[in-house]
């Protein structure tokens, strides 16, 4: 727990103080969940929603506990964080449940088609590998009913950038301009240069419409790499 503690208290200091713009991405992705509950038709059950890689809540929470849901699952590959994002999100008027998995793994095994309405991830899917990326998006796109959406917060390269140029940039960017002490800044530097694998945008973009979705931008931060994209089922055949 000592070691979980110190990760949790670097990610918390880059969220308090807003480096990776969590506010307004936040911002972005509460309008889009609400929008989506206003418009979706009164003849339809309340939305189930899925959270990949769920973390404390500490920002969504708030958004979460006013949406009007049928159900809630947050996934997260660490288990000691589970408990602080049930914490969070407190009582609801609706069933929620947290589990402790790989997000592959969740996408591989067996569930009904059709199951999910809402499904969202913040910061979780970059730590997969490109190919395995382009399975998570094959593998949950039957999952989603026909009226869901998508929204997948995350780090993206800029088009036709190497993986390498993103590291060094982002890494001065942390340098240059975090306010954590040294010790902390060279924590995350050591983190995402190890495993932090951001997509080419474009790349991205087309293979997840390849995979039966469309794509939209709905937010870009500041520092071309945090963005927020709006993946909907397109039919399958297409």
């Amino acid at each position: 727990m000592e070691f979980f503690d110190r990760q949790w208290a670097t990610y918390r200091a880059v969220v308090d103080a807003d480096l990776m713009e969590h506010q307004a991405l936040t911002a972005a992705t509460a309008q889009a969940l609400g929008n989506f509950c206003a418009q979706r038709s009164s003849s339809l059950a309340a939305p189930r929603m899925v959270d990949l890689g769920c973390g404390d809540l500490g920002l969504l929470a708030p958004v979460l506990q006013q949406l009007p849901l049928g159900s809630y699952t947050g996934l997260d590959l660490t288990a000691a964080v589970l408990p602080l994002a049930q914490r969070a999100l407190g009582p609801v008027p609706y069933p929620a449940r947290f589990e402790a998995g790989d997000l592959l793994a969740w996408a591989e095994a067996a569930g009904e088609p059709n199951s999910i309405d809402i499904l969202h991830s913040s910061f979780a899917i970059h730590h997969l590998d490109g190919q395995q990326k382009r399975s998570l998006l094959r593998l949950i796109r039957p999952k989603m009913a026909e009226d869901s959406l998508f929204l997948w917060a995350d780090v993206f390269r800029e088009p036709g950038e190497s993986r390498a140029h993103y590291v060094e940039r982002y890494a001065a960017r942390i340098r240059s301009s975090w306010t954590l002490d040294p010790a902390a800044n060279e924590q995350v530097i050591s983190h995402l240069s190890t495993f932090d694998n951001p997509e080419d945008r474009s790349e991205i973009a087309a293979a997840a419409r390849a995979c039966g979705w469309s794509w939209q931008w709905l937010w870009q931060g500041e520092h071309q790499a945090e963005a927020l994209a709006l993946l909907r089922p397109a039919p399958l055949d297409a």
